[in-house]
């Protein structure tokens, strides 16, 4: 990381802060090609790219709800393309887009093409943290085929990456861990404002480090065991999707505003599962409270210390949980 740091500040000046690398060596395979490229162009390649990507897979998540629905066929790409954290996203260079896009792109897959569905999981393995819920929610579905493929991809990555960088880049990545976790996450020096997570919560309203993971550690369970037991269950596939995506940013402790890209899969599955359902006045409601919470998470946070991107992922998640089990396209208890 010293190494690092006086590289930014020889390249951008002295008085640089320090940016930090946290990706393991396999996302060395798309940066590395983008870096051959002058920055502006790789900058417009990365973020065009991985956009189309993420509006790709939304539409697909919403392809049946499209062609029986007029209101989402005229309103699912604005909608989409608006997402206040697609512009967060977009503000930071970051890979919110390609996170969303892998994820919702294996839940579409699930069903029919489990082996597709894996690899696409193993794909996220850039960003670990993500497949805390996945890791439960698969074997309580009894999804083997999409977990040996995950494990596949995952290895199939990291041995090609060792090929293609060598072993000293794995055991930098191993080695910087603990000092990530200990600067950026519970000194709060990428800030804590910025952070979306129940821990990053108590940490901003002054708890300490082990009542943070306590606290942490309740709502990560909550959410895994929610999931696993929906997921065991007759639910409707998009449900159990949606429930998924909402759960994932609930578990983890290190989730910055641009992962909150995660909820809007998580709607547009939520969306497709209820497209022939009337929705109550107060689940549109939410559903829009959800929406809009990336635009105003970070400020309300540094300006109130109110934690709205943390709970605008429980608050779809209860809502997605409320859900009766078995429902399809439409319920009736629900009209």
């Amino acid at each position: 990381m010293a190494a690092h740091y006086a590289r930014e500040q020889q390249l951008f000046g002295a008085n640089t802060p320090y940016y930090g690398w946290l990706y393991p060596p396999i996302f060395f395979m798309l940066a590395a090609p983008l870096a051959l490229l002058p920055y502006p162009l790789a900058l417009a390649v990365w973020q065009g790219s991985t956009l189309a990507l993420y509006l790709a897979v939304i539409a697909a998540i919403l392809y049946r709800a499209r062609r029986g629905n007029g209101v989402i066929a005229r309103l699912w790409l604005p909608a989409a393309a608006a997402f206040p954290a697609v512009f967060i996203n977009l503000g930071h260079g970051q890979n919110g887009f390609l996170s969303a896009a892998l994820f919702g792109a294996a839940l579409v897959c699930l069903p029919r093409r489990p082996i597709i569905a894996g690899m696409l999981f193993g794909l996220l393995a850039y960003k670990p943290q993500l497949a805390l819920v996945i890791a439960f929610a698969l074997p309580a579905a009894g999804q083997w085929r999409a977990i040996t493929a995950a494990a596949a991809a995952v290895i199939i990555l990291a041995s090609v990456s060792l090929l293609l960088f060598g072993a000293d880049a794995w055991w930098s990545f191993l080695a910087s861990t603990e000092t990530s976790r200990k600067l950026l996450l519970e000194e709060g020096n990428v800030g804590f404002e910025k952070l979306q997570s129940a821990f990053a919560a108590v940490r901003m309203w002054g708890g300490s480090v082990p009542l943070a993971y306590m606290v942490q550690g309740a709502i990560s369970a909550g959410a895994i065991c929610g999931t696993a037991w929906v997921w065991r269950s007759n639910q409707h596939p998009d449900m159990k999707a949606a429930l998924l995506l909402a759960a994932t940013p609930l578990a983890s402790p290190h989730i910055l505003d641009y992962d909150l890209m995660l909820l809007a899969p998580s709607l547009a599955f939520f969306v497709a599962a209820r497209s022939d359902a009337h929705f109550r006045n107060y689940e549109i409601s939410l559903l829009a409270a959800v929406w809009i919470a990336p635009l105003i998470a970070r400020t309300m946070a540094g300006l109130t210390a109110a934690p709205i991107g943390f709970l605008a992922s429980l608050i779809l998640f209860v809502l997605i949980v409320r859900v009766p089990h078995g429902c399809g396209e439409a319920a009736p208890a629900l009209r």
